[in-house]
C-alpha cells in the first residue's frame, strides 16, 4: 500500500508560480513512474506530467515549457514546478503512482487576479 500527500497548491495570480509537493509512504518509490493529474472544473481528468524511475519525463502539450516535474528518490518526494501559470491551470492537481492507481487526496490550485 503506497500513501501519497500532497502540498504546495494555493491562490496565486496569473504569470506566478507555485511548487507542488507529493510526499510518498510504502512501495518502492523509486522504482515507480509517477505522475501529476489535474482535475477542472466541469472537465474530465487529464494527465500533467509523467516521470520515470530513470527521470526520463512526459508533459501535457497544454504545460510544456511552464511546468516542469521532478523527483528525490532519496526523499520519497515527486515536485511540480509550475510557472507562467494561467487562469485554464486551476484545478485539483492529484499525485499519482502511474499504473497502480495510488492517489493522493489532491491540492487545489488557483490561478485568479
Amino acid at each position: 500500500q503506497v500513501q501519497l500527500v500532497e502540498s504546495g497548491g494555493g491562490l496565486v495570480q496569473p504569470g506566478g508560480s507555485l511548487r507542488l509537493s507529493c510526499a510518498a509512504s510504502g512501495g518502492m518509490f523509486s522504482i515507480y513512474t509517477m505522475g501529476w493529474y489535474r482535475r477542472a472544473p466541469g472537465k474530465q481528468r487529464e494527465m500533467v506530467a509523467h516521470i520515470t524511475g530513470a527521470h526520463y519525463t512526459y508533459y501535457a502539450d497544454s504545460v510544456k515549457g511552464r511546468f516542469t516535474i521532478s523527483r528525490d528518490n532519496a526523499k520519497n518526494t515527486l515536485y511540480l514546478q509550475m510557472n507562467s501559470l494561467e487562469p485554464e491551470d486551476t484545478a485539483v492537481y492529484y499525485c499519482v503512482v502511474v499504473g497502480y492507481d495510488y492517489w493522493g487526496q489532491g491540492t487545489q490550485v488557483t490561478v485568479s487576479s
